[in-house]
């Protein structure tokens, strides 16, 4: 539903950053800021700076930044509409109501039900679980080596042994058949009808990222088959979207996120203390899961079981990780079979030293092809090298290709310049390497200058008010480099000339998180100086710098026979020499 930007300011405005960070994070007044150690990364040092005046939080470290809005939405993994409301219930505002069609309600109101009958089984294999019916359950579950508060954490259950036992439960309370049939529950056929689909089962109850019972996975205690069993997909379950154990992993704010591949490897590596575990649903990893992990970590460990289907399941997420834009390592089981295994044989400490030498999941593509040939044999290992060195092609980065070119000669033995020779001579024949241009790597250094310096501005324009008087006449929205700076200079610049200094709203024109991270970024850049003077002299040379870098990239794009675009320059460049003649007083 569409709310004008009149609401979604109000709210903003009735929910004081500070007050509502607070809540979520311990802060310190220093100056006239507050700090607090980062929800979004690991950290010692407080580097997470909310500013009450610019109604902005900010992180130093990991550049976590942006609005109220902007923290809800991050924090509770919330869309913009989730996070409006939350803020608009906690300020009283009344939201307008969102008109629908009939089908909508129908769904809506369908996946609404389905999660009520879903919450109340497991409540009821919760029970069970502690029944007399559940006690070989519990056994089970026992020696496991699983304690009463993780059983209690994980909401575990049992199935009874009877097939029509939460059918009978669930009709009692008034459920009807079509609703049991959409919910997953059930199975149907001509000559049973309706039966459950879980019994005589440990119940694993399966929950969103916000806490709601989804699915169940079920696995028998014998030697039945199938060995675990899923509810089907249904109007609030998709497996290939969700995660177990990501409801508990994203508040854990640790620095990496560990995937598994079961349940049991979740909760025992949960109750070890390494609560940033998860699992997928009985599927292979997807790139839904590499997005939803996105949202959460800029790094995943594999902790795949040691043996050739985890060995595939590794090789298979890598390349899915690393184009979601998450960097991937792969954690070492060996001798031991799964996460379960190696911590009830080796304990936390030592799960951790194999967590903290995590293999680089690059070189481990490399050691699993390496294993595919004879390198005692010439040929063979020859060809090993030629199959290494297109996968080193796949870098784009010169610097970043030289270092892995290095790794894996050091790795296998072989001269670093031959390996680089090689890579290059495959290049030539039709390589995906990028050559790069001739100072390339100065040019690049010179634009982050720019941008660095069109941060500076933005920022010293909100904390000096007074400033735009001085430089409205100069520098236009369209001085600035990308996009994202044009717009968000264009809506600066349009609150100075209505009378206004509200850098918080700005960050409402963004809905991406990654976007209000890079627009909030842009109003906390810092230069170190020593008085006034500097500070002033710093302005104006930063100012000059903008404008020279404007009037260049425009003069490179004219069309030569163009003579207005010319003298449009000549003028500018005039202009340019009336600034760094004037003073700057702040």
């Amino acid at each position: 539903m569409y709310y004008s930007e009149d609401l979604v300011e109000e709210v903003r405005s009735r929910n004081d950053i500070v007050d509502v960070i607070s809540g979520y994070v311990r802060l310190q007044k220093k100056g006239s800021s507050y700090f607090g150690l980062c929800p979004f990364h690991n950290e010692k040092s407080p580097s997470f700076s909310v500013s009450p005046s610019k109604q902005m939080y900010y992180c130093f470290g990991c550049g976590a930044g942006g609005n109220v809005f902007t923290f809800i939405m991050e924090y509770e993994n919330y869309s913009f509409p989730e996070a409006l409301k939350l803020l608009a219930d906690r300020a009283g505002v009344a939201l307008p109501e969102k008109e629908e069609n009939e089908e909508t309600k129908r769904q809506q109101n369908l996946r609404s039900r389905i999660l009520e009958v879903n919450k109340m089984a497991a409540k009821y294999f919760y029970y069970q679980l502690r029944s007399e019916n559940g006690a070989h359950a519990m056994k089970y579950l026992k020696d496991r080596k699983l304690s009463d508060e993780t059983i209690h954490r994980f909401g575990l259950g049992y199935s009874n042994k009877y097939s029509d036992d939460l059918y009978k439960y669930l009709k009692s309370k008034g459920i009807s058949d079509e609703l049991l049939a959409q919910s997953g529950l059930m199975n149907v056929d001509e000559k049973r009808g309706m039966y459950d689909k879980f019994w005589n089962r440990v119940i694993f109850p399966i929950m969103d990222v916000n806490g709601r019972v989804i699915g169940f996975g079920g696995r028998v205690m014998g030697d039945g088959k199938p060995k675990y069993l899923n509810s089907p997909e249904t109007k609030v379950f998709d497996k290939s979207r969700n995660l177990y154990g990501l409801n508990v992993a994203r508040t854990a704010r640790k620095r990496n996120i560990l995937v598994c591949e079961g349940y049991m490897d979740v909760i025992s590596m949960h109750q070890a203390g390494f609560t940033n575990a998860v699992a997928s649903l009985g599927t292979a990893l997807t790139s839904q899961h590499a997005s939803l992990l996105r949202r959460y970590t800029e790094e995943v460990i594999l902790t795949y079981d040691s043996d050739e289907a985890g060995v595939k399941a590794a090789l298979r997420a890598i390349p899915l990780l690393k184009e979601a834009g998450v960097s991937a390592k792969v954690l070492s089981m060996k001798p031991y079979k799964d996460p379960d295994e190696f911590i009830k044989a080796e304990g936390a400490e030592a799960f951790q030293e194999r967590i903290d030498g995590a293999q680089n999941s690059f070189l481990y593509e490399i050691d699993v092809l390496q294993k595919q040939y004879d390198m005692k044999d010439p040929q063979s290992k020859t060809l090993f090298y030629q199959e290494t060195a297109k996968k080193l092609m796949t870098f784009e980065s010169e610097l970043e290709r030289e270092n892995y070119i290095e790794a894996v000669a050091d790795r296998y033995g072989v001269g670093f310049d031959n390996l680089r020779k090689l890579v290059n001579r495959m290049a030539l024949k039709g390589s995906t390497i990028k050559i790069p241009e001739k100072n390339h790597g100065a040019r690049t250094e010179k634009e982050e200058g720019i941008r660095k310096s069109q941060k500076l501005l933005l920022t010293w324009l909100i904390e000096y008010p007074g400033l735009y008087q001085t430089v409205r006449s100069y520098v236009k929205k369209e001085d600035f480099t990308t996009d994202l700076y044009q717009t968000v200079a264009g809506l600066l610049f349009e609150q100075y000339e209505a009378g206004e200094n509200n850098p918080a709203k700005i960050i409402n024109h963004f809905t991406e998180p990654e976007e209000q991270n890079e627009a909030a970024s842009l109003f906390h850049s810092t230069l170190s100086v020593e008085n006034r003077g500097e500070m002033e002299k710093a302005i104006k040379e930063t100012i000059v710098k903008i404008l020279n870098h404007s009037i260049e990239e425009r003069k490179n794009a004219l069309d030569p026979m163009d003579m207005a675009g010319l003298q449009k320059v000549i003028a500018d460049r005039k202009r340019l020499q009336e600034i760094q003649k004037m003073k700057i007083t702040l």
